[in-house]
């Protein structure tokens, strides 16, 4: 059967919110930090791993409807002594919780009407009168010793974490709302029966999904001293800013989906860069990484079902609102390769990473002016190695989605989309029915690139015959055995289909590290052919052919209803593990006009140095037949070699960059500042852009790739 994986369906619950009074503490940090705190066995992520959950494990058992669950969490170097959790943070019995309403000042403004009870283990339940609130006007406030921390009550749910994480939700990024757009929150949450606001949850999502970023806190850091290292790290950041940005959309432009539901194939690009720890003895070098979407075959006693990489797009009715639910499963496939100080390499494959899953948790979204579809997603963890030596967790942060929709809200056939995301990989021991958590294997920080085309009942090889597409491709080969350890292959040109055969003609280039750590580039083609054929699906209701193809032996893929937009995971090809996208040539000329949502990733190589950038946020805009701009905005992650030291996320250096715009014809297009050059095409439509970017002018040597899509 055709299937996504089971997986627990919390769309946006409401959320609950706490007052409460208790004795004051001017303790100074040194008796906060000597103060015993044991608590009998609860809840506690560090000993509760497991799959289909996110991170921030629920704890929200045996509460009503207007109740929430309380803890706090502070920094180690605040009390070492304390029940550890996950993040390197501890559990602490707070000396003080207060809840009081306010706004975008932070002031404490008024009184909630609430009654607390302590459970007893350093939790504590808060009971509204008026149930949970939902927007960000009332805070629950908890101390111990001289350390404040504050929360949202409005958390979806209602196991509510107060820590640096929710702390700096309030303080840095609430208060940036000016009283104007903080009151047009506030009308959104308070709208009634007779005019609701589509955003009305926003806030009790982002208040529960800043707990499921995976951020060690050091040892050594206070609580001022934890909140400047969120405040430095990009994801973190943007990603809360871009949340509270979407909570101000505004009704007119903010809908949904019409159509009940939709399915989608899924393919997925995902490139990494991080750090291994899982061979101590090489001293925790730098790790680039790729992941390719798969099909899984899960088998039991009751027989077997596939789970083909999916996305599904869902309208239906709660709490009076018509709502988008987005929800998507991709099995992937990893391969990564570690480089040592000393330019050692070593290659790691489905020998180490068994199949894996991107399942995000399903969730309320927005589709904004019918063409951007906008949330906030939250990954699920998984579990590899179950029945091994060793149990690998992983674990991903949130990331905000803000993707391209094909056709408008009745029949969308495409749903493009570029995002990052940190994550671990967390050695587990088991311990009776539980995983606990023991040393992390590796940090990975992944841009992603995902194209979502509907599925086509019935499809035939009939829709693609005679035409003739431009075509892209980007893919890594990383393998020790080879004289370049690590090759970045991208190729742009055509194809051309008859029946099952396609002739291409392309050009490439090439990105490489040889075996000493030397950086070369160089351009070639690729010609000759493809063979293209079904990939026949085993859904419930028996075999169908549903849009998914095979392209040779190691290649798949799928194909929109309408036959223009092609795109293909390839596994172990001539170019290693990537992507091949191609969309219809067209005769007409390409845009002229318009403002592009650029998202995507590019690679880059220097002696003594790897570096991952993110293009997220960034801005194309067409100013004439021969002119553009491209307003750079994205995260960067750097690999310094010789010191095997890898960032975290940090801002890429925003530009306006002057291009000159050429139409090259049949959709083909190019740009240049006479450093970059970003080279491809655009659909029929004028909606996509598909771009190579290749930068070979400095000491550091970039290839990658771009998706730029309509802004409304």
């Amino acid at each position: 059967m055709w299937l996504q994986r089971p997986a627990l369906f919390t769309l946006i619950a409401l959320s609950v919110q706490l007052t409460a009074c208790g004795g004051g503490s001017d303790d100074s940090l040194e008796e906060a930090a000597g103060k015993p705190n044991t608590f009998p066995p609860a809840t506690n992520a560090l000993d509760d791993f497991q799959s289909g959950t996110t991170g921030d494990s629920n704890n929200s058992s045996g509460l009503a409807a207007n109740e929430v669950r309380v803890s706090l969490e502070v920094p180690a170097a605040i009390a070492p002594d304390g029940e550890e959790t996950r993040r390197n943070l501890r559990l602490v019995t707070p000396d003080r919780i207060d809840v009081y309403r306010s706004n975008h000042t932070l002031a404490r403004l008024a009184s909630v009407d609430v009654d607390l009870r302590s459970e007893g283990n350093g939790r504590h339940v808060i009971t509204f009168s008026d149930g949970q609130p939902l927007g960000p006007d009332v805070i629950i406030e908890a101390s111990f010793g001289n350390t404040v921390f504050r929360s949202l009550a409005a958390d979806e749910d209602r196991d509510i974490k107060v820590n640096p994480f929710s702390e700096f939700l309030i303080r840095d990024v609430l208060s940036t709302y000016s009283a104007a757009e903080f009151d047009q929150v506030m009308s959104c949450v308070n709208s009634g029966e007779d005019n609701l606001c589509l955003n009305k949850y926003v806030w009790s999502t982002l208040a529960d999904q800043v707990h499921d970023f995976e951020i060690e806190i050091p040892s050594n850091l206070d609580g001022a001293g934890t909140l400047a290292l969120l405040g430095e790290r990009r994801d973190f950041v943007s990603y809360t800013a871009d949340m509270a940005s979407f909570a101000l959309l505004d009704s007119a432009s903010a809908g949904t989906i019409s159509a009940s539901s939709v399915d989608f194939n899924s393919v997925l690009l995902g490139i990494e860069l991080g750090q291994s720890f899982l061979e101590p003895n090489l001293g925790a070098p730098g790790q680039w990484g790729v992941r390719i979407a798969q099909e899984e075959l899960l088998q039991d006693e009751n027989g077997s079902a596939h789970v083909y990489p999916a996305l599904t797009l869902t309208s239906f009715n709660v709490f009076d609102i018509n709502v988008t639910s987005v929800t998507g499963d991709i099995p992937y496939r990893r391969e990564t390769l570690v480089q040592t100080a000393g330019n050692d390499f070593l290659s790691r494959g489905n020998e180490t990473w068994d199949l894996n899953t991107h399942a995000t948790a399903p969730g309320a979204a927005t589709l904004q002016d019918a063409v951007r579809l906008v949330t906030g997603r939250a990954f699920y963890q998984s579990i590899t190695g179950q029945d091994s030596s060793r149990v690998i967790g992983w674990t991903r942060n949130p990331f905000f989605l803000d993707a391209f929709v094909a056709d408008g809200d009745t029949t969308p056939s495409q749903v493009l989309a570029g995002y990052f995301s940190a994550g671990k990989a967390i050695e587990l021991e088991r311990q009776g029915d539980q995983l606990k958590r023991l040393q992390t294997l590796d940090d990975h920080y992944l841009s992603a690139i995902e194209l979502n085309l509907a599925r086509a009942e019935d499809f035939s090889l009939d829709t693609l015959d005679g035409k003739t597409y431009n075509v892209m491709t980007l893919g890594l080969e990383l393998n020790q055995n080879l004289a370049s350890p690590f090759v970045a292959e991208s190729a742009i040109g055509t194809w051309t289909v008859n029946g099952s055969s396609i002739s291409r003609n392309l050009t490439t280039q090439v990105l490489s590290r040889d075996g000493s750590g030397t950086v070369a580039s160089q351009v070639g083609a690729r010609v000759g052919g493809h063979s293209l054929t079904l990939r026949e699906a085993q859904l419930s209701s028996g075999p169908q052919q549903i849009g998914r193809l095979n392209l040779d032996s190691d290649g798949i893929g799928a194909s929109t209803p309408d036959g223009n937009l092609l795109a293909f995971n390839l596994d172990d090809s001539e170019i290693g593990d990537g992507l091949v996208v191609a969309g219809q040539q067209f005769p007409g000329l390409a845009p002229t006009s318009g403002s592009y949502r650029v998202q995507g990733v590019a690679l880059g190589l220097a002696a003594n140095s790897n570096l991952l950038s993110h293009y997220q946020d960034a801005t194309l805009t067409l100013t004439s037949s021969t002119t553009a701009t491209l307003a750079t905005a994205g995260l960067t992650v750097e690999h310094t070699v010789a010191s095997s030291k890898v960032s975290t996320p940090t801002a890429m250096a925003s530009a306006d960059i002057a291009l000159s715009y050429a139409d090259l014809g049949n959709g083909q297009i190019s740009f240049t500042d006479g450093v970059q050059v970003l080279t491809g095409f655009v659909t029929a439509d004028h909606q996509s852009l598909f771009l190579r970017l290749v930068n070979n002018s400095g000491a550091r040597q970039e290839l990658g790739l771009l998706l730029a899509t309509r802004l409304p």
